[in-house]
């Protein structure tokens, strides 16, 4: 029974969980697609704009003929990115299949730059040494290396050396992820001085941010005999990696292979590896898998007459082809080897948590294909140690995957308790990842404005050099009111943070005011409600004329009230003091039906009943019901029993159970009025433990259900009380 229950409910929250991703990811829609068609056109000559970049965030790619227009598969739904060199990227959100007109304004800084410049002579070392502090830092502080570039550009006295900076400024943005301003860098650097070096950096810096067309215009305007060997490959390998990203797969592995040609003419090691790797990676696309294979162990074969760690990165390439191809044992093998050289070479080099060869990842990727094969127990100590190595290097994006994955193998194994308990783990990563990837999204988003803001500062100085020192002295001052700007909205900002705080504790203290007048409302309804009950009992006694009867009645009667009214503003008595009331009150009861029905209160010794506390007048109503509507009209004698155990250290299980006639029975002879009030009784206790599991986080489970199968079915109470 335990194993079922623990089972629907791992089972349920699992679905929720899954449908709520599923829904966030799209994983469950199944929306229409439709051929949208379009053009690009400039805004004033509405003349059409040929091979402008179009693509859908599902992954759809085309790019604008000659004419400008387009087609391409969309949803609805669906937002289009429109990009092109010469104007600032678009984004169009699909509602129907309507035609699109994108009107675009031209982008003209670079006839405005193009212009002819003068150079004064400034000092040549300086510059130099400007230029190699700002590489030094290019990898360690951006803003740092944007500064020594900034500063050398002021000292900047040939284009060639404007050139450089710029080419520089470039290489930052690059290793930074900004794109978009690499690429524009390097198209200043190539107004000054074009090199095909820094050509080459154009292209790539296209293709990173998704210029694929001019990508690869950069690369096939490269005079390919001016280049040396080295720069040779990178072209060929760039329009390669252009061509993949389109999904132009066998254009893609000619371009490998005239790079491969090359490489291995003039022995270019490095080069071969990678294009090898790639040339696989391409045919595993294509679904060649047999091909992909070859090339795989040729790529294989050339790492591990490298470098440890160029050896180990491609062992996890080929490891994760075993992986698309189901080939887990091979997988596990080459995994198991790089896990061992990582662990030789991560004490002379520092991985962060987003490369590849971090054992976190590895021993996650091992449990996996492990649970792929069936073999549980591997699974489960591989995961764990994924676990435990992506927690001490607080890797949780690792942490939470391989958490996923442990739940589900228990799950697989039947385990249904510890795959609840796992997977509430990964509920509460997920948590704790959603607020790091906001921080971390607020910081990139920062880190970006920053970047921009110096950019236009090193702009601004090419313009800049002709101003005047009182042009200097108004750009201080308009920068001192910009300070003051900032420092009124980030006041601002505090005030309405402060005033948010304050309103959200008001509502908090509201919503408990509430509950607390519907927790009083409730027990003022209950209490009416058992008083009329008892003083009909006490009234038929007297009608009877059993005036000794009565009078003793109302006696035990009298300290069950006295008892109810000091305990009915509390929300929770000691455990011991409901127990004395229910002994009482089930005491006045079989004093009244003694024909009707036995009973016994039996409480586990081992139960310490000071720990505990409960709602008071909680179990009286139950045990009501079972006289009143069950056993009394019960044909022969029946039996009530109220059993108290510990079913756990910080839990126990009050049961009441009787053999009355049942619930279905109950109610058939119940008139509607009787069945009215009795509605009315059960609805406010159920409204009782709602309220105060809100206020108390869960303290307690009420549970009723039929006690036996037979013709009296009688009816079971089962009631969990949480201790604090």
């Amino acid at each position: 029974m335990k194993h079922a229950l623990n089972y629907i409910v791992f089972s349920f929250v699992f679905l929720c969980n899954t449908l709520v991703f599923a829904q966030n990811n799209d994983f469950l829609s199944n929306k229409p697609r439709f051929t949208v068609r379009g053009s690009v056109i400039e805004s004033d000559t509405r003349e059409p704009i040929p091979d402008v970049n179009i693509e859908v965030n599902g992954g759809g790619y085309t790019v604008t003929d000659f004419s400008g227009n387009f087609r391409i598969e969309v949803s609805k739904g669906d937002e289009l990115t429109i990009k092109h060199k010469d104007f600032e990227t678009v984004y169009y959100t699909i509602e129907n299949n309507e035609r699109i007109e994108v009107r675009v304004d031209p982008n003209r800084e670079d006839e405005a730059y193009s212009k002819s410049k003068s150079f004064s002579r400034k000092s040549p070392q300086l510059f130099k040494s400007l230029i190699d502090s700002a590489e030094t830092y290019l990898k360690k502080d951006a803003q740092k290396s944007i500064q020594f570039v900034t500063e050398a550009i002021a000292e900047s006295g040939s284009k060639k050396e404007n050139s450089e900076a710029y080419e520089v400024l470039g290489d930052i943005n690059m290793h930074w992820k900004q794109y978009d301003l690499a690429v524009s860098n390097y198209r200043i650097s190539l107004q000054n001085i074009s090199t095909n070096e820094t050509t080459l950096k154009l292209a790539k810096a296209y293709r990173f941010n998704k210029n694929y067309q001019e990508s690869l215009q950069t690369y096939n305007s490269i005079n390919k005999e001016e280049l040396s060997n080295w720069q040779l490959v990178s072209l060929y390998e760039g329009v390669g990696d252009v061509y993949l990203l389109t999904k132009s797969y066998d254009k893609s592995i000619d371009a490998y292979k005239e790079g491969l040609n090359v490489a291995d003419k003039h022995l270019i090691s490095p080069k071969i590896t990678d294009l090898n790797s790639k040339i696989a990676e391409v045919y595993n696309a294509k679904g060649d898998t047999k091909i992909a294979k070859n090339y795989f162990n040729q790529s294989l074969k050339q790492a591990n007459t490298q470098n440890k760690k160029r050896a180990v990165e491609e062992k996890l390439r080929v490891a994760d082809f075993q992986n698309n191809i189901n080939d887990f044992s091979t997988e596990i093998t080459l995994r198991k080897e790089a896990l061992n050289t990582i662990n030789e070479i991560e004490t002379d080099s520092v991985f962060d948590n987003e490369s590849a060869l971090t054992p976190q990842k590895q021993n996650y990727k091992i449990g996996n294909a492990y649970a792929s094969q069936g073999d549980i127990n591997n699974a489960i100590t591989y995961l764990e140690k994924s676990i435990a190595e992506a927690g001490s290097k607080e890797d949780l994006i690792v942490k939470k995957d391989a958490t996923r994955k442990l739940s589900e193998v228990y799950k697989t194994a039947e385990d249904y308790e510890k795959a609840l308990n796992v997977y509430q783990d990964y509920v509460d990563l997920v948590d704790q990842l959603v607020v790091k990837k906001e921080q971390e999204i607020s910081q990139a988003a920062r880190f970006r404005r920053e970047l921009t803001n110096k950019q236009n500062r090193i702009l601004s100085l090419e313009s800049d050099r002709a101003l005047s020192e009182s042009k200097y002295n108004l750009n201080i001052e308009q920068a001192k009111r910009q300070k003051l700007i900032i420092y009124s909205l980030i006041g601002g900002v505090l005030l309405l943070l402060l005033t948010a705080f304050l309103m959200f504790k008001y509502i908090k203290q509201q919503r408990l005011a509430n509950n607390l007048l519907a927790l009083k409302s409730l027990r003022s309804q209950m209490n009416p409600h058992f008083i009329f009950n008892a003083l009909n009992s006490v009234n038929s006694f007297i009608a009877s004329n059993d005036e000794r009867t009565a009078n003793k009645y109302l006696t035990d009667f009298s300290l069950l009230m006295r008892a109810v009214l000091e305990n009915s503003e509390e929300d929770f008595i000691p455990l011991e003091k409901e127990i004395e009331l229910l002994q009482l009150y089930t005491k006045l009861e079989h004093f009244r039906f003694q024909d009707k029905f036995d009973y016994n209160i039996k409480v586990d010794e081992n139960i310490n009943v000071n720990d505990f506390v409960i709602p008071p007048m909680l179990l009286q109503p139950y045990i009501e019901n079972a006289v009143w509507h069950g056993l009394r009209y019960k044909k022969t004698k029946g039996q009530l029993n109220i059993t108290i155990t510990q079913t756990k250290e910080d839990e126990i299980s009050i049961t009441i159970t009787d053999d009355g006639i049942g619930r279905e029975k109950s109610k058939a002879l119940k008139t509607e009025h009787q069945q009215k009030q009795n509605s009315k009784g059960m609805g406010n206790i159920k409204k009782r433990v709602s309220i105060l599991n809100a206020m108390y986080k869960d303290k307690v489970d009420v549970l009723v259900d039929d006690f036996q199968n037979e013709e009296d079915s009688g009816t079971k109470v089962v009631v969990t009380l949480k201790k604090d």
